[in-house]
C-alpha cells in the first residue's frame, strides 16, 4: 500500500499501516531495522544491509523476511536519492516477556526522499563527548535492534545546531560509536575504529570499508583521540564527515583539526562506496 505525505512526498507502508497495540516491537523493542540509501531505485550497500538484518533476526530468534518482500518497496522509489527504512518485529503474541512460539514476524517500511548535507563533507563537523555510557551486552553487540533508548537519551544532551554528533563510550570507558554513526580515526598513520564486541552497531559503511582499507578494530578510551591525525564519523546514508573540533560534555573545545590530505583519503573511499562526490584534496 502506498500513500502520499502532506507535503506531497512519496510515502510507503506495507499493508496494514496500523501497528497493533500488542506488537512486540512497540511494546519491547523486540525487532530490528535497517535504514538504506536508495539511488534511482537501487539500494546502496544492499548486501550488507541484508546480512545485518538476517543476523539481527537470528540473534533475536525469529525468521527474517524473504529478500523479495524486503525489495518490494523499491518499486515505489522516486528518481534521485531516497531513504528506505525497514522494520521487522517479532509480531504479536506471547505472554508478557515470553515470546510467541512460533513467531509471526511483522514487516513495515517507509520510503522518503533524501538530501544529504554536503557542507559537512567539505567543511567538516564539530562533535562532543556524551555523558551517557552505553550498557554492555555482547549478545546484542553489532545488530541494529529497535531498542535505541540509550541513543535517544544521549542525543538529548545537546541542542546546539553547530554540534553534529556526540561520541559514546561504554560503561567501562571504551570508545564505541557516535549516537547515529560509526567512528574512525588515524593514529600514527594507522586507521582504527572501535571494537564492537560489547555493544554498539556495526554499520554497513563500516563493514564495506573493512573490505577496502586496512581498518584495525581496537578497544581504547577516548584519550586516544588526542593523538589522532584525523577523525571521522560515518554511516551508509550521510557518508563520511571529517571532524574539525571535538568538545567535552560541557561544550568546551578539547581538540581541533585542520582539514587536509589525512582527512580526505578515507573520505574518498567511503564516498565512492555510496556514490557521493569526493571532496577535493587540499593541503591547508
Amino acid at each position: 500500500m502506498s500513500t502520499t505525505a502532506d507535503d506531497g512526498a512519496p510515502l510507503g507502508l506495507m499493508p496494514g499501516q496500523e501497528v497493533p497495540f500488542d506488537d512486540r516491537g512497540l511494546a519491547y523493542g523486540d525487532g530490528v531495522f535497517e535504514t538504506v540509501l536508495v539511488r534511482n531505485g537501487f539500494p546502496v550497500l544492499w548486501d550488507y544491509h541484508l546480512a545485518r538484518l538476517a543476523r539481527g533476526a537470528e540473534v533475536l530468534g525469529f525468521p527474517a523476511p524473504r529478500q523479495a518482500d524486503l525489495e518490494r518497496p523499491l518499486a515505489k522509489a522516486p528518481k534521485g536519492l531516497a531513504v528506505l527504512k525497514l522494520m521487522v518485529t517479532r509480531g504479536s503474541g506471547g505472554r508478557g516477556y515470553l515470546a510467541p512460539d512460533p513467531p509471526k514476524p511483522r514487516l513495515r517500511w517507509q520510503l522518503l526522499p533524501f538530501a544529504p548535507t554536503p557542507n559537512r563533507w567539505w567543511e567538516g563537523v564539530r562533535v562532543r563527548h556524551c555523558r551517557l555510557r552505553l550498557g554492555i551486552q555482547p549478545v546484542l553487540a553489532g545488530i541494529k535492534h529497535l531498542n535505541r533508548l540509550e541513543n535517544v537519551l544521549a542525543r538529548r544532551e545537546w541542542q546546539d545546531p553547530d554540534t553534529a554528533e556526540g561520541l559514546l563510550c561504554d560503561s567501562e570507558g571504551r570508545l564505541v560509536e557516535a549516537t547515529g554513526m560509526n567512528l574512525f580515526w588515524q593514529r600514527g598513520g594507522r586507521l582504527e575504529t572501535p571494537r564492537l564486541d560489547h555493544c554498539g552497531v556495526a554499520g554497513t559503511l563500516r563493514e564495506a570499508l573493512k573490505g577496502r582499507v586496512a581498518l584495525h578494530e581496537v578497544a581504547v578510551g577516548p584519550e586516544v583521540l588526542n593523538d589522532a591525525e584525523a577523525l571521522w564519523l560515518g554511516n551508509s546514508v550521510q557518508g563520511l564527515w571529517p571532524v574539525t573540533r571535538l568538545d567535552d560534555p560541557d561544550g568546551r573545545a578539547q581538540h581541533r583539526w585542520s582539514l587536509g590530505p589525512p582527512h580526505r583519503w578515507l573520505q574518498a573511499e567511503a564516498q565512492a562506496l555510496l556514490g557521493y562526490p569526493v571532496p577535493e584534496v587540499r593541503d591547508h
